[in-house]
């Protein structure tokens, strides 16, 4: 089973029933994740996006900068009697989404991964593991590129975001 990064762009009327009724949002989420199962939208016009199990290197990297949003836990947690796999939701609001995209604009791939030597990754446990393959540090440069897609589309939209694990 591996764990999964997971995020729901949402209106802020959205943003406040999800708080106010986590089943709801659960009933939202798994909707749109079944929809776009069969569409297959790119990141700038999707409402899910997922990151695979690059979530933890994501995380490392972005915490290694000093990035000043937590774009992989979000910051304020809701449903805290749920579980959406691996603990309960947390969210953004639309302005630390907007902070989040201008600053992951601003941050290349290439920027994140200078001079991160893999076993920093084998040493923090990083998820998952297995770093000293060539060319690991490349492995999650895709999915990075799509999280800024979809986070200037949500902060282009004035939404706030839903994130967990899963």
């Amino acid at each position: 089973m591996s764990i999964i990064g997971e995020y729901l762009r949402v209106t802020a009327a959205e943003l406040q029933r999800a708080i106010q009724d986590p089943d709801w949002a659960l009933e939202l989420v798994e909707e749109l994740r079944d929809t776009q199962e069969e569409t297959e939208p790119a990141p700038a016009e999707a409402r899910h996006f997922s990151t695979y199990k690059t979530w933890d290197l994501l995380r490392f990297l972005l915490e290694r900068d000093g990035f000043p949003v937590n774009v992989i836990h979000g910051e304020h947690p809701f449903a805290e009697d749920s579980d959406w796999g691996y603990g309960p939701p947390r969210y953004l609001r639309p302005d630390r989404v907007r902070l989040a995209a201008e600053a992951l604009r601003a941050t290349s791939y290439t920027q994140l991964i200078a001079g991160v030597d893999p076993s920093e990754l084998t040493r923090a446990e990083v998820y998952p593991l297995g770093w000293t393959e060539p060319g690991s540090l490349e492995w999650a440069h895709p999915w990075y590129d799509d999280l800024t897609q979809f986070f200037e589309a949500a902060a282009k939209a004035d939404e706030a975001m839903l994130l967990w694990l899963d």
